[in-house]
């Protein structure tokens, strides 16, 4: 339960934060956390998508650092160790929807673009919401609506009024 709750802060707190970076740092300890709660549970995929989720949002805070062809064929490897593990831990259908969510935040977190990180929180509290209904984790459930929740408040808040004044 203690790993649930520190999911669901630390998620929400990174879709908050305006520094790229330093929403990308509580995002990777989301990711812990997570890893740990997804092998409690039993939720093979979404374990082994947090894991490499941990990594990769690592990878991408230092993508200043990273020549442009090699920051590319990170998001080509990462995207590629999404579909690969959807196929070496498929459980049916349900595999997909952490699946999808990942490869989606992937790409957004990949972006260097402060809006796409807060849009990946809605589609990861869509995706990953669905998933962790399944295994009936109520407490995730209701952590990622409220993800999807902030994630659009966010988005309205910090992108939504900067269009509307020019």
């Amino acid at each position: 339960m203690i790993f649930s709750i520190l999911v669901f802060v630390t998620l929400v707190l990174s879709v908050c934060i305006k520094d790229r970076k330093k929403s990308l740092a509580v995002q990777a300890l989301s990711c812990f956390f997570e890893a740990v709660y997804d092998f409690i549970i039993g939720a093979i995929t979404g374990a082994f998508l947090s894991i490499m989720n941990f990594i990769r949002t690592f990878i991408f805070m230092q993508s200043e650092k990273i020549s442009k062809k090699m920051y590319i064929l990170v998001l080509i490897l990462f995207e590629g160790i999404i579909i690969v593990n959807c196929i070496y831990t498929w459980n049916g259908y349900i595999s997909l929807l952490p699946t999808i969510g990942s490869i989606i935040r992937t790409y957004c977190l990949w972006q260097t673009n402060i809006k796409l990180v807060r849009i990946s929180g809605a589609t990861t509290g869509v995706f990953y919401g669905l998933y962790y209904s399944y295994y009936h984790s109520w407490f995730l459930v209701m952590g990622d609506m409220i993800l999807l929740l902030t994630s659009i408040m966010s988005i309205y808040k910090n992108d939504g009024k900067k269009r509307k004044k020019t």
